[in-house]
C-alpha cells in the first residue's frame, strides 16, 4: 500500500492541473470503491475549483470552492493518471479507457484526471471543509512527521511506557500520521534500533535521535518519488525509485549495509507485517 512518500508524490503531481483549476465533467462509472460513492457526487463537484491540494497522513484532499473537501485514498492498487496536459516537460496525451478506470475528472484546462483502481481497496469521499476533522478517517490522526508538530519533546512523551514494541508504535496513526512499513523499517535501522524492543525502553537519547532519522527517510523517498513495489506509479505515469536505496527493507539474508557491520539481514512477523533488521547492529 502506498505511503506518505508515495501519496505525497502523487499530491506533488496533481498540484498543477487540479490547484485553481475547474471541474467541467466528473465521470463515476460504478457505485463503489472500498464503500459507496457519496450521494451525487459527480454533480456535487462539477463545475466546482480547487483552491487547495493538501495531504493528511495517506490521504489526498482537494479543498473546493463549494465548502467540501474531496477525499482520495489510493488504497492497494489505486492510480492516478493524468493526460491532456504537460508534466515534466512532456505533453501526455489522452488515452483509450481502461477497464478499471472508476473515476475520471474532466478539466476545463483540457487535463484529464483518471483514478484506476483494479483492487477497489481506494476510496473517494466529499466532506465539510470546516468540519473535516471531525471526519471519522481523520479525527485520530496524530501529527505529521514532516511537520512542526512532530517534534523530539512530543515523541519522547509519546512513547514513555509503552509496552508495545518501537515499531507497532511508529506505525499507529494515532501517534505518527503517515509513517507505512517501509520506512519504519528504514528508519529504525539507520537509528539502530531493533523493531522488537519495547518502545517504552528505548532511551530518550535515542528517540530524540529517530525524530531527524525519520525526516530524513520520508524526504529522501519523496525526492526519489517513493518506492514503486507492485502497482504504485507517480501521477505522470513515472516509477518511483526509492527501492533502489532500501538499506534493510526486503533484504532478508543479504550483508548488513552499515559500514562495520558483519551482520546480516533477518526478517520476523510483527502484527502481521514483515520487519526486517539487523539483529547485530540494531539493539
Amino acid at each position: 500500500m502506498p505511503e506518505l512518500p508515495e501519496v505525497e508524490t502523487v499530491r506533488r503531481g496533481l498540484e498543477p492541473v487540479f490547484v485553481k483549476q475547474t471541474f467541467e465533467k466528473v465521470t463515476v462509472n460504478r457505485p463503489d470503491l472500498r464503500w459507496p460513492f457519496p450521494d451525487n457526487m459527480a454533480d456535487r463537484i462539477a463545475g466546482t475549483t480547487v483552491n487547495a491540494l493538501r495531504r493528511r497522513s495517506k490521504y489526498i484532499l482537494a479543498d473546493l470552492d463549494s465548502g467540501e473537501t474531496l477525499l482520495i485514498h489510493l488504497g492497494m492498487s489505486g492510480r492516478i493518471q493524468i493526460t491532456g496536459a504537460t508534466l515534466g516537460g512532456f505533453y501526455h496525451d489522452h488515452v483509450a479507457a481502461q477497464k478499471h478506470d472508476h473515476v475520471i475528472f474532466d478539466m476545463t484546462s483540457g487535463a484529464r484526471i483518471v483514478f484506476n483502481d483494479p483492487r477497489r481497496f481506494g476510496a473517494m469521499d466529499l466532506i465539510s471543509t470546516a468540519d473535516q476533522n471531525a471526519q471519522l478517517l481523520l479525527r485520530k490522526l496524530g501529527p505529521e512527521p514532516l511537520g512542526n508538530t512532530f517534534h523530539a519533546d512530543y515523541l519522547v512523551e509519546a512513547l514513555a511506557g509503552k509496552k508495545t514494541p518501537i515499531k507497532s508504535a511508529l506505525l499507529d496513526q494515532r501517534i505518527i500520521a503517515g509513517l507505512g512499513n517501509i520506512y519504519v523499517c528504514e528508519a529504525l535501522f539507520r537509528a539502530g534500533i531493533s523493531p522488537e524492543k519495547l518502545a517504552g525502553k528505548v532511551s530518550k537519547a535515542r528517540v530524540i535521535a529517530l525524530v531527524p532519522i525519520i525526516r530524513n527517510v520520508l524526504e529522501e523517498a519523496i525526492e526519489s518519488g517513493g518506492s514503486s513495489l507492485r502497482d504504485y506509479r507517480q501521477a505522470d505515469g513515472e516509477l518511483g525509485y526509492f527501492q533502489h536505496s532500501f538499506q534493510v527493507y526486503d533484504r532478508e539474508g543479504k550483508e548488513c549495509a552499515k559500514a562495520g557491520c558483519s551482520g546480516s539481514v533477518k526478517r520476523i512477523v510483527q502484527s502481521g507485517r514483515s520487519s526486517f533488521f539487523c539483529p547485530k547492529c540494531q539493539r
